[in-house]
């Protein structure tokens, strides 16, 4: 990568451009590497005051910036609106937008934008000629040898709105003996065929709906590959050839009138046009309703652009491209679409080819063969991908540039559509994704971890961050145990390649609107509403100080595998294993776009975006385009190893007969005409190699593995990712287990001095025990539940190391049972004076409502006595559960210890405990939710808080009492030095 490029580009967007030393920004981050947030003004309701107020907040926590995202949804889900306010884009919501600038300015904070109120782009600005299209068509049999001068039928319409594309007739396999007679076809939102009047009706191809890109296939994207396949062709059941269509477009007249010299026989009439989908903004605030555009259109993007977006950028002045450095629009959740009025060009210059005598095959017909039926589709669907990216998010970032504004959408799912992942994120500048915390809408992991894709697209095109809308749920609101729910997922998706946490969500809310506020119906709430936002320092530290090391990284991965060129394409998360190189082997993925711009090195292949892989691994699918598998000779002949099974389909029209023949020539000198299960050839300077997995192969190469967790059961309890950074080797793993571990990980490093960076405190250490033996430095780590660590080599050394431990071992010393002072506050319903607790329990068992319900803070006081303090051991003292949220804040002997939310809530003491009584003073604090079920079953009045928040009662997403308080058992435990 040229890096005085990207670090222009860098400037340009307000990002990093690292000077201090990687040790310094681990200790004390800068701001630039600093969370950001999806900052959601809600239904337009905000004020000059709480956006001041909301920035000062966040400028306070260590932000770096945040999103502007105007949309609703707090009404969602049974939860009531809140006001509306000024639509996006108004004089009067302008007014507030520049005031954020202004204020973002003066706090050095960054500011980005979606361009819309909601997600889907779109609008009430947007016409129905502007509108997102997909074709309709109607189907006419007649007896020929006639003259025909007839009205033709309109196919069925969305909105009354219907525009011809062509007409065509061929001649009918079976006489319908009919003069007149019709069948109607309209793709509808979902994809489903709506028909009528179906005598003699077509032999439909299967999945015709979500071949066409007219389908979203649900809430995560399945693998769409099945979409390359049908059901076995039947003898006779194609409709007909090319050859007998005939384009009958210019006998049709404006109104609609059919005058044409029918020959003899039976012909069946096909009038193909386009209507507007039923897709709409989706969320936005209650002014900002519409349809969403044709995202296949450069010009109806430009006319988007030009009437909603560049007047914000112009009324910025300079603070566009300084303080507002990016712009978004969210995920893609507004089906499919599969026509636009330039569409016929598009797909001409794209595949060399016409497709208007194909169309019929979207119709439901089968066109020469079903085969060849099912490679126009492929190709059909592709040309939709091409588009969406080339006239949509191109000019999308094309435009923001001429503002020196980098892009950032949402543009590559979870959620299915007509696109090609990757090759939409080739447009971006930070690539984001998104990934939840555990919910009832999500509780598995498959569906919650999307990360590997951005990260991928990052890599191979030579982008540096990697954002995500972060800890998304569906459910329960405010219930968020940090360590135990938002920090693994976190971990695991900095495993996956995130180096830029967005928080979704921080909701402005004016203090009218009282306590927790308004909220969006979704999202991990984080914001200065939340009980703990003052306490909230650890947790934005620990964030960020991961963040200043892995946004310098320059990834490492052994295997590159190429996900195919079919659309949909949306790559899965890194525990699907579809590189086939883990455990520990590491990959990225790549599209067709990449892959035919690959180059190899000293028997690597190497992307644009810099990174070296051993490997590349093709999909098992055994469908391959010519052009990817002339790619491949040509990556042989030059010394790559490549992966995978013979091709055995071109599904694709593109370059005719000839270019089958070609594509089968070429995988028969590859791979052998009849090649067994498994085998290996030299081909050129390389070798192709099929019937093993990349890490088996690997493995055999006598490659050690990037990463091991040696004498465990299972590999994935420890996730990793690892990058250089000057030289350095950094890796980071996080225990993905509620277990306390002791593991011995190994790292293919060799002759370095191991260090531990522990980004929950900043601690730099050496480590003191590892063993180097061949490739690979073995050190043993031990973690707390859900923990984490960076192992970082960075010095040469001669030593191999020597066995030992480079954590204390904690071991029980003393319980401290109580009992306990327990004060609350009044002004959230908690007693007046302070309450005894004989033993530590929940505050949802009291039977007193104000304890029962209380949410907020409360302070526990009680003394211990210690006969003596051993100099030769260290003391802490461990607070065992700690609920719901998960912070604590310790003060022993009016000395403060700090905030705690990591498991088992440890804190050393040695300094400041003492031989004979000690005092001991513990806040903790819980969440809104137990204080909002409470306040349900009571008057408006008599309430003490006021939120837009409804209480679900049944279902799913039933809520329930959280446990809170200190729960114990809290000890203090000793280790040996």
């Amino acid at each position: 990568m040229n890096r005085r490029v990207i670090g222009t580009a860098l400037l340009l967007l307000g990002l990093t451009v690292w000077g201090a030393s990687l040790e310094q920004d681990f200790k004390k981050p800068p701001r630039e590497v600093g969370v950001r947030c999806w900052w959601w003004w809600l239904n337009g309701n905000v004020t000059k005051e709480a956006i001041t107020r909301d920035l000062e907040a966040m400028h306070d926590k260590g932000f770096s910036g945040a999103m502007i995202f105007d949309a609703n949804g707090g009404n969602q889900r049974g939860n009531a609106n809140v006001p509306n306010g000024p639509m996006y884009g108004s004089d009067e919501w302008t007014e507030l937008y520049l005031h954020a600038l202004n204020e973002a300015k003066r706090l050095d904070l960054k500011i980005g934008l979606s361009i819309q109120s909601g997600w889907n782009l779109g609008g009430p600005g947007v016409t129905l000629d502007d509108k997102a299209k997909q074709i309709t068509s109607l189907e006419i049999r007649v007896d020929g040898a006639v003259e025909i001068n007839q009205k033709l039928p309109v196919p069925k319409a969305n909105y009354d709105y219907y525009r011809d594309i062509c007409v065509l007739a061929y001649p009918c396999k079976v006489v319908t003996g009919l003069p007149f007679k019709l069948s109607a076809r309209l793709l509808d939102k979902n994809g489903k065929g709506l028909t009528a009047g179906i005598a003699g009706a077509a032999k439909p191809i299967s999945n015709l709906a979500a071949k066409t890109g007219a389908k979203e296939l649900g809430g995560s994207a399945p693998d769409c590959r099945f979409l390359l396949d049908d059901t076995p062709a039947v003898a006779g059941e194609e409709d007909t050839s090319l050859d007998d269509i005939i384009d009958i477009s210019d006998k049709v007249s404006k109104d609609g009138t059919l005058k044409w010299s029918a020959p003899a026989g039976a012909w069946t009439i096909l009038r193909i046009g386009y209507t507007p989908t039923l897709a709409h903004v989706s969320t936005s605030s209650d002014n900002w309703q519409g349809h969403v555009l044709d995202y296949l259109s450069k010009d109806v993007f430009n006319r988007y652009w030009y009437d909603v977006v560049d007047p914000l950028l112009k009324k910025a002045g300079p603070l566009a491209g300084t303080v507002l450095t990016q712009l978004e629009t969210d995920s893609w959740e507004c089906g499919g679409l599969n026509w636009s009025p330039g569409f016929a060009e598009d797909f001409k210059k794209f595949n060399g080819y016409d497709v208007i005598k194909y169309l019929p095959v979207v119709a439901g017909k089968i066109i020469e063969s079903r085969e060849k039926s099912n490679a126009f589709l492929a190709d059909f669907r592709k040309t939709i991908a091409h588009c969406v990216s080339e006239n949509h998010y191109r000019t999308f970032a094309e435009n923001a540039a001429k503002y020196n504004i980098g892009i950032q959408p949402e543009c590559s799912g979870p959620h299915a559509g007509p696109i090609d992942g990757i090759k939409n994120y080739s447009h971006s500048d930070i690539v984001m994704s998104e990934f939840w915390a555990p919910s009832p809408h999500r509780p598995n992991p498959p569906n919650r971890f999307f990360v590997k894709q951005a990260s991928s697209a990052a890599h191979i095109y030579g982008k540096r961050y990697v954002g995500a809308e972060a800890f998304t749920t569906i459910g329960p609101h405010w219930n968020d145990l940090l360590w135990h729910d938002q920090k693994p997922a976190m971990d695991y998706e900095f495993c996956e390649g995130l180096n830029m946490i967005f928080f979704h969500t921080f909701t402005c809310s004016p203090k009218e609107m009282g306590l927790p506020g308004q909220e969006y119906f979704a999202g991990t709430h984080v914001n200065p509403q939340v009980t703990w936002w003052d306490e909230s320092d650890v947790f934005m530290d620990y964030i960020n100080r991961i963040q200043s090391v892995v946004q310098r990284g320059e990834f490492v991965a052994d295997v590159l595998y190429y996900y195919g060129d079919h659309v949909p394409n949306i790559a899965v998360n890194k525990g699907f294993n579809r590189a086939g190189s883990l455990p520990g082997y590491d990959y990225d993925v790549t599209n067709e776009d990449i892959l035919l711009r690959l180059k190899v090195v000293d028997g690597r292949i190497v992307v644009p975006g810099g990174v070296y892989y051993r490997i590349l691994v093709l999909p098992d699918h055994k469908v391959l385009s010519l052009a990817a598998l002339k790619k491949v000779d040509e990556l042989l002949g030059q010394g790559a190893t490549v992966l995978g099974p013979k091709p055995e389909r071109l599904v694709s029209l593109v370059g005719g007969e000839a270019a089958q023949r070609e594509f089968h020539e070429l995988a028969g000198k590859l791979w052998g005409d009849s090649p067994s299960e498994s085998g290996r050839r030299k081909i050129g300077n390389g070798r192709l190699v099929w019937g093993q997995s990349s890490r088996s192969l690997l493995q055999a190469d006598g490659l050690a593995l990037d990463f091991e967790a040696l004498d465990t059961e299972r590999q994935e309890d420890y996730e990793y990712i690892h990058y250089t950074i000057d030289g350095a080797d950094v890796y980071f793993i996080c225990n993905q287990t509620t277990e306390d571990r002791k593991v011995n990980l190994a790292f293919r490093v060799k002759d370095r001095q191991p260090e531990l960076w522990d980004p929950a405190t900043g601690g730099i250490r050496k480590a003191d025990a590892f063993v180097i033996k061949g490739e690979r430095t073995t050190v043993p780590i031990t973690f707390d539940p859900h923990g984490s660590m960076f192992v970082i080599f960075r010095t040469n050394i001669d030593d191999t190391g020597s066995q030992g431990s480079n954590f204390p071992q904690w071991k029980e010393k003393q319980i401290i049972a109580g009992p306990w002072s327990v004060s609350f506050d009044p002004k959230w319903g908690g007693p007046d004076k302070p309450v005894r607790f004989d033993t530590l329990s929940s505050w949802t068992e009291q039977s007193n409502p104000g304890i029962k319900y209380y949410s907020g803070k409360a302070v526990y006081r009680t003394t211990f006595s210690l006969d003596k303090v051993p100099a030769d051991e260290t003391l802490a003292l461990e607070l065992g559960s700690v609920m719901d949220v998960g912070i604590a804040q310790v003060t022993l002997n009016g000395k403060d210890l700090g905030v705690l939310w990591l498991a088992p809530f440890r804190v050393e003491i040695s300094e400041v405990v003492k031989v004979g009584e000690n005092k001991l003073q513990i806040m903790v604090v819980n969440s809104w939710q137990n204080r909002v079920m409470g306040d349900d079953a009571l008057l408006d009045s008599e309430r003490f808080t006021q939120t837009n928040i409804r209480v679900t009662k049944s279902g799913k997403f039933k809520w329930t009492l959280e446990k809170s308080g200190l729960l114990g058992p809290v000890r203090i435990v000793r280790s040996e030095m």
